[in-house]
Order: C-alpha cells, then structure tokens, then sequence
C-alpha cells in the first residue's frame, strides 16, 4: 500500500504523520499497530517515536490516535498533539481548532513563535486524576503524593498521575539525574511486575530556578525520549503541589530536545495544563508497505527548511542547562 506521511517533531519527540482525512486509507487495528512497528524501527529509512493517524471526528475539528513504536497505543500525546493541532489548523485555515483524543476533546491553538520563526501551538492537557487506580499503581492508598515506594527506592519520593497518560514523578538533585537509577527503576516498572502491571512513563525532574525546570523522561512503550510533553505538563504540575513553582504562571520546561513552556491551571480542585510548544516538520515522503513482508521503500522524500531554525532554540536551552550545570 501507498502511504504519504510527513516527519516532524515536537522538543525532538519525533513522530509519522498519517492523514486518514484527506486520503482514502482504511486500516485494521492490527495494522495500525504492525505499521507503527515497522515504520518507526529506528534501523529502517524512517524511524520514530511513533505514528499520528489524524482521523475524522464526527463533533471536533479532527481525531488524533497515537501508537508507539512497540504497537502499543497511548491514551495521549502533548508534542504529537502540537503536530497534529498545526496540521488540522493549516488544513482548515484556522487559527485554533477542537481535537478528538482518547480521553478528551482538547483545545490546541496557534500561538506567537517560541523562538524566531519556530512555528508554536498551544494545546490542552487533560483530564488530570490523581487516583492511583487509573494508572494503575497498586498501592494501599488512593493517591501518592511527594512518597517514598519502597519497592522502587529507599531514597527518592514520588508522585504519581494520570494526565491521562500514567506518570511516576520524582524530584531530584543532579547526581541523581547522572545517575543510572532511572534506568533501573523504569525498566522494573515496564518489564511485568505487581506494582505498576500497565508500565508507566517515569520522569525525573530537577528545579532549575523559580519558572523553570529540567525533565527527563523514560516513555512507557518507548524508552528515553528527547522529550515527552505529558510528562513535562504533569512534571509541570507537580513542582507546583511541592511549591516549586506557580499556578497561572509560565513554567520554562526544558528538556533533552529543546524548551517548551507550561501553564498549569487550577478550578475547583481540578487541575488543567497548557503545554506551548514548536510544531516543527522535517520532511513529507510516500512510502510503499508490504506488510506481508513486513518490509516498505521510501518511494519520494522532500524535506522541509524549518529544523536549522529549530536547532538555534535547541542550543540556547542546551548552553542553559550547562551553565545549571545538567
């Protein structure tokens, strides 16, 4: 099968790009999943984080379904949800838009430029539970809050979330951070165990300055990414509980990719975040699958201009967290 797609990121969060809205595609679940598999395999022509399929909606502006690189499906995804809310708006000529996710209908919009000419989308992150069930985290207690798990270690406290993606949330200094615990501790959590039985994506995060932190994320169904905007939005909210930071307030999040910021929203003992991001392409290409073989070629490539311009926001944030000595 013919398939056009284009490659961009979000914070160097890589993903596919599929358009079920414009085109005719029509996919089983179980291809939907072989062709994430297949076209994310970092040793292949492509390679990704994972796919975006934008598909219609039949009450928003468009649907977003995410797969991982391992086929899995995940509930959300705030940087592939900053390319998919790009994509809808130029499609429809708007300047902001509702999309469809598992979870949510959310609100994305255009937004000033993060960085000179770094095209910039806000979008919504929600719902936020703090009950452990919807993770799940087998726990005897309803939610977790800034604590030790044992299990996991005797010196690090956690939080723990569902944005609607489940996050395990640790505040660190920066010898833990060099550190391979991390690692250790996500790998347990994402190999089969009792505690955590679905995976969970783990995030270690160090406060830089007041309005500002440092996220490093491993991604359930992916690893370590450069970047997991979910994770930095919930990361967001947390170092705002512990009194780190502010609510209403801009939250400079930097992380291995880039920068993005956050705003973390409080109403009647709810909690939403604005994740503000680039939305950048990188190129738009027509791939040949034969699932079959579980083999495809990349039949045309075109890439964009718009990384050079992306790579300057990259090194201000790097040459930031080296002077805050990350």
């Amino acid at each position: 099968m013919l398939i056009d797609l284009i490659k961009g990121h979000g914070s160097g969060n890589d993903f596919l790009v599929i358009d079920e809205i414009a085109n005719a595609y029509s996919f089983s679940e179980s291809e939907r999943a072989e062709i994430a598999r297949l076209l994310c395999n970092r040793s292949s022509d492509l390679g990704a984080d994972g796919i975006l399929f934008i598909m219609k909606s039949d009450h928003a502006e468009g649907r977003m379904r995410v797969f991982n690189a391992d086929g899995s499906e995940a509930s959300m995804c705030g940087n592939g949800l900053r390319l998919v809310a790009r994509y809808v708006c130029e499609m429809l000529g708007f300047q902001e838009a509702i999309i469809e996710t598992m979870k949510a209908d959310l609100k994305v919009s255009k937004q000033e430029d993060i960085f000179v000419n770094v095209t910039t989308y806000q979008v919504e992150i929600s719902p936020v539970s703090f009950h452990l069930a919807d993770l799940p985290l087998n726990l005897n207690e309803d939610n977790l809050l800034n604590e030790k798990i044992p299990e996991l270690s005797d010196e690090l406290t956690f939080s723990a979330l569902a944005v609607p993606n489940p996050h395990l949330i640790s505040i660190v200094e920066t010898e833990q951070l060099k550190s391979d615990i991390q690692k250790q501790i996500s790998e347990k959590v994402n190999n089969p165990n009792e505690l955590l039985p679905d995976g969970v994506n783990v995030s270690f995060v160090k406060s830089l300055e007041k309005g500002s932190i440092y996220v490093n994320t491993f991604e359930r169904g992916v690893g370590f990414t450069n970047a997991c905007g979910t994770a930095m939005s919930a990361s967001s909210l947390v170092t705002c509980l512990q009194g780190l930071n502010e609510v209403e307030e801009i939250i400079n999040v930097y992380n291995n990719g880039g920068k993005v910021q956050c705003v973390v929203h409080e109403s009647e003992e709810n909690y939403s975040i604005d994740l503000i991001g680039n939305a950048t392409y990188l190129y738009k290409a027509e791939v040949d699958i034969d699932l079959g073989s579980e083999k495809f070629v990349v039949s045309s490539k075109e890439d964009f201009t718009e990384q050079s311009t992306y790579e300057k926001l990259q090194a201000e944030a790097q040459a930031y967290l080296r002077g805050a000595g990350l």
